[in-house]
């Protein structure tokens, strides 16, 4: 692995297409309920100077980071919630690298914590209500041309994250930052 792919990729590549039982869904939850905190734990009193640097070269500011991880959370809410009351239902894909480039990308990071924290609240709520059956209720993502199972979906956004926590964690660490 290069430098470059382990500032793009800190931690290990998740791996689509597995099969999880409830009790690796139920961990995964632990993880994503305690996120919103530990990112704010990180970033929440970092200056403009900090949050406009990118986390690599060519990479996006931690502060459009931390917007993306709202946006992303709050599709995969959504998507949570459509899977459980629709038989596969086709959701609609975003373009990520371009809502990053729109005016809110510019806002303070303590709107977007806010929302992963309250989206958080509410989907933890959900995700943990799953019964078996539940988790292996799908979406299905026209991007990628494949069904989701809700337990996939569950791992994948543990790992989505923390792989972008790790990447303010780690310019924070390359820079000194960590108190």
């Amino acid at each position: 692995m290069t430098d470059l792919d382990s500032l793009r990729y800190p931690i290990r590549d998740f791996v689509y297409g597995q099969t999880y039982t409830l009790d690796q869904v139920r961990a995964a939850v632990d993880d994503i309920a305690n996120l919103p905190h530990k990112l704010t734990q990180l970033v929440g009193k970092w200056g403009d100077d900090r949050l406009d640097t990118p986390y690599r070269p060519d990479g996006w500011t931690v502060r459009q980071l931390v917007h993306h991880m709202a946006d992303s959370h709050i599709n995969a809410y959504v998507r949570t919630k459509l899977a459980l009351t629709e038989n596969n239902p086709t959701i609609s894909p975003y373009e990520e690298g371009e809502w990053a480039k729109l005016p809110d990308s510019h806002l303070p990071v303590a709107h977007s914590l806010v929302i992963l924290s309250n989206i958080h609240d509410r989907w933890v709520v959900v995700l943990n209500s799953m019964t078996e059956a539940q988790i292996r209720r799908t979406y299905f993502h026209p991007g990628n041309q494949r069904q989701f199972e809700l337990a996939e979906v569950a791992l994948l956004y543990k790992w989505h994250g923390e792989h972008h926590y790790q990447h303010a964690y780690r310019l924070a660490q390359r820079n000194g930052w960590l108190s």
